[in-house]
């Protein structure tokens, strides 16, 4: 077994760490629901888990995915992660955690991707959402079509971050071929 973990693998060791049951959660990019179903798990049923996807066969697979394990404290909308702010009320703010997982849906038509134009302004509203202490989680994948020009841009969010407000890691291996994914971590000091 390696040392050290995949990305996505210490996102969610992290998380762990951090959310608490009754928090709010959203996962900005449903995909096929695996981060939903973790942070409902992490929230409880007290909590609220808020997911968002452009595709219908991702909010089908995800509710699919929390059905088939009893979740029920969910709300997922059909509508792109840059509407994000639009969703959200004031009874489900702050948020603890939102995860994006960038790049396309496995298995399905791999021309419908993220892009930067996007996905900056959803990371500026979660950054506003966000309580103090709570975290942004950004899988990138570089290494597709697209996904190295909103890698970049996504990187380039981060470092201009100011310091005083928020902490930016990143995590990925440096000598895998083909562009490999990496994370970013963004946690909201104030």
């Amino acid at each position: 077994m390696p040392a050290f973990p995949k990305p996505i693998h210490l996102a969610h060791q992290i998380i762990k760490k951090l959310v608490q049951p009754g928090d709010i959660a959203v996962d900005a990019t449903l995909g096929n629901g695996h981060d939903a179903l973790f942070l409902a798990n992490l929230v409880g049923e007290k909590g609220k888990v808020f997911g968002f996807d452009v595709q219908p066969s991702a909010l089908e697979s995800s509710s699919q995915r929390m059905e088939e394990n009893g979740i029920t404290h969910y709300h997922f909308y059909l509508t792109g992660h840059e509407n994000m702010a639009e969703q959200m009320s004031e009874e489900n703010l702050p948020l603890a955690v939102v995860m994006f997982n960038l790049g396309y849906l496995p298995n399905a038509d791999k021309s419908i991707i993220t892009t930067e134009q996007t996905t900056i302004p959803a990371l500026n509203s979660a950054l506003q959402l966000l309580k103090s202490g709570g975290l942004i989680s950004i899988m990138c994948y570089p290494g597709h079509a697209g996904g190295d020009v909103e890698s970049e841009a996504v990187s380039e969010w981060a470092e201009n971050l100011p310091r005083e407000n928020f902490r930016v890691v990143c995590y990925g291996l440096h000598n895998a071929p083909n562009n490999p994914p990496y994370l970013l971590l963004v946690e909201k000091l104030s």
